[in-house]
């Protein structure tokens, strides 16, 4: 039986968390929120799976139009995005015959995310608005020094992220990037969780970016250079991974900026990031008011 997806949510400005099922939602924050008021402490808890298999058959309480899609982890204590973290993508650099000995990666704030269907934010700053579609993964269980064959144990759910960047603004330092990737709604995650049961599903995952419709990106995550074992077992040898961490694994070739002339996004586009699986995650455009 497939799972419902959990998905975090906001109905009639509330924000809420429930099982996505044919037709809407299941509001299970209606039922549990005293004991696990977001989907982080049902993460925590290890109850993704449980709630999800609650959930099935059930009748929607909101149907889709009528909520508001949220990122799916409120407030994470931390996002570590992966640079620079497929073969093709490498090769784009002048240094790209190696792979890299170890991942590049980068910090993200919460507040940089929309949800699913909510428009990325063009900033006024600039006009280098630039999509990267990623797979997600999400820590369910608490580990540091994390061995690689115990490394997917960790994972609680799989989700996907429109990692959207403004190009001009990655430069404007000597040694990093956090400028460029942490402008208020510049990109997405989401739509919903899909709870991590078995390694089939992470193994060779299509990944795809379509703006308007057109083909950009499209690559498997067998082909990553770093693996997510390898990935996972890295960072939590500097970090400890805690419930709710979000690790975006990186972007296949294709971005806006490596066509000629660069095709940066613009007001009334809609990019869609779809992994098998997993789901489509779909934004639009706007620009800042």
């Amino acid at each position: 039986m497939k799972l419902p997806r959990l998905a975090t949510y906001s109905f009639k400005g509330d924000a809420r968390y429930g099982a996505v099922v044919d037709g809407g939602i299941v509001d299970l924050s209606a039922r549990y929120a005293r004991d696990y008021p977001t989907l982080r402490e049902v993460i925590a808890a290890g109850k993704l799976v449980s709630f999800a298999e609650e959930a099935a058959g059930r009748a929607p309480d909101h149907g889709l139009a009528e909520i508001t899609w949220l990122p799916p982890v409120p407030a994470p204590e931390k996002i570590i995005c992966i640079g620079v973290n497929y073969p093709d993508r490498n090769a784009e650099y002048k240094d790209g015959q190696d792979a890299p000995k170890y991942p590049s990666m980068f910090m993200r704030n919460p507040r940089s995310f929309v949800g699913h269907e909510t428009p990325l934010v063009r900033p006024r700053a600039s006009h280098q608005l630039d999509y990267e579609g990623e797979i997600v993964l999400v820590i369910g269980k608490q580990g540091r020094h994390i061995s690689e064959s115990a490394a997917l144990d960790h994972i609680a759910a799989l989700t996907l992220c429109n990692e959207g960047s403004v190009r001009d603004w990655l430069r404007h330092a000597k040694f990093n990037v956090t400028q460029g990737k942490n402008f208020d709604s510049s990109g997405s995650l989401g739509p919903w969780l899909v709870p991590y049961t078995q390694e089939s599903q992470v193994a060779d995952i299509r990944l795809t970016t379509h703006v308007n419709g057109e083909l950009r990106q499209d690559d498997r995550t067998s082909r990553l250079m770093f693996t997510l074992r390898y990935l996972i077992g890295y960072i939590s040898t500097f970090a400890t991974l805690v419930p709710g961490d979000v690790i975006v694994t990186g972007t296949p070739t294709g971005a806006g900026a490596r066509f000629d002339p660069p095709r940066y996004l613009k007001p009334g586009d809609v990019i869609e990031v779809a992994a098998e699986g997993i789901g489509t995650l779909r934004n639009g455009v706007v620009d800042e008011a």
